[in-house]
């Protein structure tokens, strides 16, 4: 992989959120959390297990990472016109690559978990993450003139949103994920303000491996062998509600699906 992302390592460390930070300085003799999963967050290896419905906590608050591209560390694709989109692995605007990789389709419910689960219609999410060689769009290596890997859709009355992509590569010091943000409207998110939530989607180690076998990876092969969900500084401290379920295969692509409660 490429030399930009220790640096971007140190930032993520920078950012950590406040649970984080808790659990570094003791803090994981804290209450367990339990997710809409119903699931408790007993520890890293919990994290494969499928999600469904249940009891409802919030999103565990993660770092967006120092290649949000929501105007708050350099570049802003939220203001970019055509970044409301469903399928995201194509550049819009003025640049025009395609995110070449293994199909994977996320949906996301976003519910409240100040009211029961009820879920959150009109609110928008804005997902981004690596492409198959690692590199984040507007950021680093060849990605840096293009934009894709991102955007944003507005939640369906079942609180709903749909994300056509590719599967992302493992690179060096962090576990496969997904970043993601919840704002209240698809106005607020467009403005690249006020977000509600900022979390990250721990992908499974089974379809990791599944995918990383295919051509195009091979690097994440030997990146993933070298981290795990319990030395992963955002997930260390438990990603069970931040582990999708997975279904599908290499072949006719992978379906992700979560329930996230703000």
């Amino acid at each position: 992989m490429k030399d930009e992302h220790p640096p971007g390592l140190l930032r993520d460390l920078r950012t950590m959120s406040r649970r984080q930070m808790f659990r570094w300085l003791g803090g994981a003799a804290l209450v367990p959390l339990v997710g809409c999963a119903g699931q408790s967050a007993s520890g890293p290896d919990a994290a494969d297990a499928p999600v469904g419905g249940g009891s409802c906590a919030a999103i565990p608050e993660e770092t967006g990472g120092p290649y949000p591209g929501d105007g708050t560390n350099g570049p802003n694709a939220l203001s970019t016109s055509g970044v409301v989109r469903s399928d995201i692995g194509s550049s819009f605007g003025t640049a025009s690559g395609v995110a070449a990789g293994v199909p994977l389709t996320v949906t996301l419910t976003i519910t409240d978990s100040k009211n029961g689960c009820a879920p959150l219609a009109n609110h928008a999410v804005y997902i981004w993450h690596c492409d198959r060689d690692g590199d984040y769009s507007m950021y680093t290596g060849a990605a840096t003139s293009e934009n894709y890997l991102r955007g944003v859709q507005a939640t369906d009355a079942s609180g709903k949103v749909t994300f056509t992509t590719i599967f992302p590569a493992c690179y060096s010091g962090r576990w496969p994920h997904i970043h993601f943000e919840i704002y209240e409207s698809l106005a607020a998110a467009t403005s690249g303000k006020n977000a509600v939530a900022t979390s990250q989607l721990a992908l499974p180690k089974a379809t990791c491996d599944e995918v990383y076998a295919t051509s195009g990876y091979s690097a994440s092969v030997s990146n993933l062998s070298k981290i795990s969900l319990a030395s992963d500084l955002v997930f260390s401290d438990g990603a069970t509600q931040e582990t999708p379920a997975v279904s599908g295969s290499v072949a006719s692509g992978y379906t992700a699906t979560l329930d996230v409660a703000v």
